[in-house]
């Protein structure tokens, strides 16, 4: 039976290297799959899937006007799995689509991405995926400064903790740390 996941975690809790594996393990049995990032999304260049141990490979990319439904219906309503990467940046009628290539074509679709965002406020995307998904799982981490789980992400700029401001700016561990909720609202000083 296909069911619609939401898979989040904080910075660094292996959302991205999951996504490889799992399309490694269906495809490794002769099973497709669709794969899709968010074309915010330019570290690796618009249309990748890239994982701070180096994988990457290429993804159908995400813009505010695309309808996911369509891509999966005329690209390979077959397929055995959708997987969505950065799935925090999805738009509620993409949410929305997600649902319905699930309960129309019957394809489970898998998504990851961030719950919350620095200012620790839910992404619309993470907001409609913890409202619509049949299953919701977190993947764990541990906090840059110590050994509890980590929660929250840390914005950070020229040292310090940045707590206001727009809410996208792309970046991995150059921008944010993945902390628990003691180290988001004291942390350290900052290094970076």
């Amino acid at each position: 039976m296909a069911q619609l996941f939401f898979r989040y975690g904080a910075m660094n809790s292996g959302k991205t290297i999951e996504i490889l594996k799992v399309a490694h393990n269906y495809e490794e049995q002769d099973k497709s799959v669709i794969i899709l990032t968010s074309g915010l999304d330019n570290r690796d260049g618009v249309g990748y899937v890239a994982s701070r141990i180096g994988l990457k490979r290429e993804a159908t990319p995400v813009f505010d006007d695309t309808n996911i439904f369509e891509i999966v219906k005329q690209t390979n309503p077959d397929a055995a799995c959708v997987l969505i990467d950065e799935a925090q940046f999805l738009k509620k009628h993409h949410v929305l689509e997600l649902a319905d290539i699930v309960d129309e074509l019957k394809i489970p679709v898998m998504t990851f991405g961030l719950k919350n965002d620095f200012r620790n406020e839910l992404f619309e995307g993470s907001k409609y995926l913890l409202l619509y998904a049949d299953k919701i799982e977190e993947m764990k981490t541990i906090c840059w400064f110590c050994r509890k789980k980590a929660i929250m992400n840390l914005r950070f700029h020229d040292g310090q903790p940045v707590y206001e401001g727009e809410q996208v700016q792309i970046g991995g561990n150059e921008a944010y740390y993945p902390v628990c909720r003691h180290h988001y609202f004291y942390p350290p000083k900052l290094t970076k």
